[in-house]
């Protein structure tokens, strides 16, 4: 588990930072695509919704939720990530929803910071907020030392 520091202005900036941004969108949807297809399946992103742990009550303990429910939560995101309706989404499509939810997280956040503390990425990949904090945290190294030359 690691702790960042964020507020909105983190997050809006790793978004429009468009090289990082799509890196790290990039990654993510290829550690997503388990069979190298080129495009999310349903299972897929189930698959990865269901390490979000969105039925989660309170701080590791599930909620009972019926199965129709889940099902529903599942395909309901699945279909709004499909844009074109295609029944399967592409890189632009991931990056297009991602970058929504994102600024959606960035405009919860507003201006003052917050502590979170987030976990491993049992992929081995990064949280996209971490990687929003280690490039507000990069840019503050650089001209820093562009200040002290």
């Amino acid at each position: 588990m690691s702790v960042v520091i964020v507020d909105g202005s983190t997050v809006r900036d790793f978004v429009g930072d468009d090289e990082a941004f799509n890196k790290s969108a990039d990654a993510r949807f290829a550690s997503l695509d388990l069979n190298g297809d080129g495009v999310l399946s349903r299972a897929e992103l189930r698959r990865a919704l269901e390490t979000f742990r969105l039925t989660e009550a309170d701080f590791g303990v599930d909620a009972i939720t019926p199965p129709g429910e889940i099902a529903f939560l599942y395909d309901s995101i699945f279909d709004q990530f499909d844009l074109d309706g295609s029944g399967t989404i592409d890189l632009l499509e991931f990056r297009s929803e991602m970058k929504k939810i994102l600024l959606a997280v960035a405009d919860g956040l507003g201006s003052s910071p917050v502590q979170i503390a987030l976990e491993e990425d049992p992929d081995g990949g990064q949280n996209f907020l971490r990687q929003a904090a280690d490039l507000e945290a990069a840019k503050l190294a650089e001209g820093s030392k562009t200040n002290h030359n």
